[in-house]
């Protein structure tokens, strides 16, 4: 601790002495007017009414870009509270990646998706996302007011609303906006623009709830440019796609300085670390900083109950961690803080480090619950304070969050394309940390047994049926795929497998392809077949006992049973399928079959004759899904068996529809 002191301090003497040598230079816009306070990291502490003191930036401002921070926002916005209003300007620059003259930029606009009932995030969606659902007569809209280039030419006249990938006409989340002049490879191009957002009642994260803002995906943000050679592209373009009701969101890493002003009774609690702060006594004007993230949200609420605490350990040199609660889960602020430590001391331990200087929780009421369980950079939100007495799902949303932080917020997957890289490793790391930290482990034969409509992972997030199958696939089916890597290779190389590709790939946005090859070279074997069928198909396993027959003869004075089994393969293949054969007087044989033919015939003689025989009896294959044909018993009515497994069935089906997401 005294030598991890010591380098901060010199850390901070450095960037101090960086701020002062640097008057004209590249970075002297980032603090102006700075108020100079000695960093700290202060005791824990709750302040019902308090927030935050603005702090001089820590050394990761003044170090080697982490990222190729291909663009740079300085935006400011102020909240109209009494017209629930985002009346913002904004001023970014773009570097062309690509080897070729760029002649348009595109931009998403993603609050459009709740103008009307009539987009495709709305019809796709019917209005909901998870168990929220939009309000009646409550819709959030963006206006683009000008698009200035650095001469002043305003290039609003000819901007065009597109829509790539269902030609819906109603829908305005994304736009075209011609240039001037083209943007040479390498070559920068700035524009002004100015803005003003209408928020919905929280709905689909983001919106307002009383008091309570959420601000996520609320302001205009430029697409990704992709070079040649990106994500398997041939050459260089756009990936455009409008929102969809199950997609989530793809942008380039950058910087962001913003200011958001609000009442002055209000705290922010928002992306990145805060470097300024305003009060004239009526409003109160916050300023962040962010760099190497591919996006900025914030929150803001006069009732949010602060607590900060600093921590640090192996691979986190040192983080505050910012909670801002509903007054109602006040008392659970130990509980929140407890399991962000450990989520970020394992994650960092088992994948690499985590780069921030902070990390905040937003700890929604219980009617701003369209805001909760979603991650942004540096910023998660839990679920609303709807119980005071929650279980474990409090550490668990928080664990989930937190991962994210690694595979959305660093590896940063295309998640309108491949949303299971970063649902299903989410899933996969939350449920690995539940079992480690609190001892809580899934019941994945049940979560198999879920899925009733297996799809590709590799697919638009929009191509899935309804929000039930993607959530299936994207979330649970990805983590039973993950899970059964991990069986096979064992729990060190699983581990060794997720360090290396989050090393390897992090500010980076990586492809389903670029992960099976980390899969294959820590593991020196060929992973083609089990990708074709699990990850690139729609494949679970299912092994069934097809038929059992038993002759009798007598052999030496005594009784012999011939038992003849036929397994059968009607899914996908696994390496190893277990197989026990159990006799009425008792005793039993295990075997284990390769699972690569579509069939096996197993003659058994013994002296008594098999009574049951079950595929798989210690629910070992995580991907087998209909457990109902993995079991025969020969002393079962027929009529009997069918009536049995008919009404089992629908039991299971009725169960899991009724808990299902």
């Amino acid at each position: 601790m005294k030598h991890l002191l010591a380098n901060r301090i010199i850390q901070w003497i450095l960037v101090l002495l960086l701020v002062v040598l640097t008057v004209g230079g590249t970075r002297l816009w980032l603090f102006p007017n700075m108020e100079s306070e000695q960093p700290s990291f202060q005791p824990s502490k709750s302040i019902p009414t308090a927030e935050e003191t603005p702090v001089v930036p820590p050394a990761e401002t003044a170090h080697k870009p982490l990222s190729k921070r291909v663009i740079e926002y300085h935006m400011s916005v102020d909240y109209a509270v009494d017209r629930k209003e985002l009346n913002g300007q904004q001023v970014f620059t773009w570097k062309n990646p690509g080897t070729q003259p760029v002649r348009e930029l595109y931009m998403h606009l993603y609050p459009n998706a709740f103008s009307s009932m009539k987009t495709t995030f709305m019809t796709e969606s019917g209005g909901k996302l998870r168990q929220d659902k939009v309000k009646e007569n409550s819709f959030g809209s963006m206006d683009l007011l000008s698009i200035r280039t650095e001469n002043g030419e305003d290039l609003l006249p000819r901007i065009q609303y597109v829509q790539p990938d269902d030609g819906n006409k109603e829908d305005h989340t994304l736009v075209k906006i011609p240039l001037n002049e083209p943007v040479g490879p390498g070559e920068k191009v700035t524009l002004r623009t100015q803005f003003l957002v209408k928020l919905p009642a929280v709905f689909a994260r983001m919106g307002t709830a009383g008091d309570f803002v959420m601000a996520g995906q609320w302001f205009p943000k430029v697409a990704v440019y992709e070079p040649a050679e990106t994500r398997g592209r041939t050459a260089d373009g756009w990936n455009l796609h409008q929102y969809h009701g199950n997609s989530e969101f793809y942008a380039d890493f950058g910087t962001y300085d913003v200011k958001i002003k609000v009442p002055s009774s209000y705290v922010v609690a928002a992306t990145g670390f805060p470097t300024k702060r305003l009060d004239d006594g009526q409003t109160k004007t916050y300023q962040f900083y962010a760099d190497d993230v591919h996006d900025f949200a914030w929150s803001a609420s006069p009732n949010f109950v602060y607590v900060e605490e600093p921590f640090s350990g192996a691979n986190i040199p040192g983080v505050k961690i910012k909670l801002y609660l509903d007054p109602k889960h006040e008392p659970l602020k130990t509980r929140y803080m407890s399991a962000a430590k450990k989520a970020l001391s394992r994650y960092s331990q088992w994948y690499g480090t985590y780069p921030y200087s902070t990390l905040s929780v937003v700890v929604p009421p219980e009617d701003g619950n369209g805001a909760g369980g979603m991650e942004y950079p540096t910023l998660i939100t839990a679920w609303g304070a709807s119980d005071d007495k929650p279980g474990p799902e409090l550490e668990r949303v928080l664990a989930h969050e937190i991962g994210h932080q690694f595979w959305y917020g660093l590896v940063a997957t295309n998640e309108f394309e491949e949303a299971w890289l970063d649902e299903g490793l989410t899933s996969y790391t939350e449920d690995r940390f539940m079992e480690v930290e609190y001892g809580v482990s899934p019941d994945l034969p049940l979560e198999s047994s879920y899925i009733t409509s297996p799809a590709p992972l590799k697919q638009n997030s929009w191509e899935y049926r309804n929000d039930g199958e993607y959530a299936d696939n994207v979330y649970t089916r990805a983590k039973l795929v993950l899970k059964a890597i991990e069986n096979q290779v064992g729990q060190k190389t699983m581990d060794r497998i997720l360090k290396q590709y989050f090393t390897k790939w992090k500010f980076k946005h990586p492809t389903s392809r670029d992960f099976q090859q980390v899969v294959e070279e820590v593991t020196k074997n060929g992973w083609d077949d089990f990708f074709k069928q699990y990850v690139y198909g729609g494949l679970m396993s299912n092994y069934a006992v097809e038929s059992v027959q038993v002759q009798s003869s007598q052999k030496d004075g005594g009784t012999v049973h011939e038992s003849s089994v036929i397994i059968r393969k009607l899914g996908g293949t696994v390496p190893s399928v277990p197989i026990r054969f159990h006799f009425t007087d008792g005793t039993s044989i295990d075997k284990a079959w390769d699972g690569k033919d579509e069939r096996i015939e197993y003659k058994l003689s013994h002296s008594a004759p098999v009574d049951w025989v079950r595929v798989d009896p210690d629910h070992s294959l995580v991907l087998e899904n209909k457990h109902m044909n993995n079991y025969w018993q020969t002393n079962v009515n027929e009529k009997a068996k069918v009536r049995w497994n008919l009404g089992i069935t629908e039991i299971i089906n009725g169960i899991l529809k009724w808990v299902g997401w």
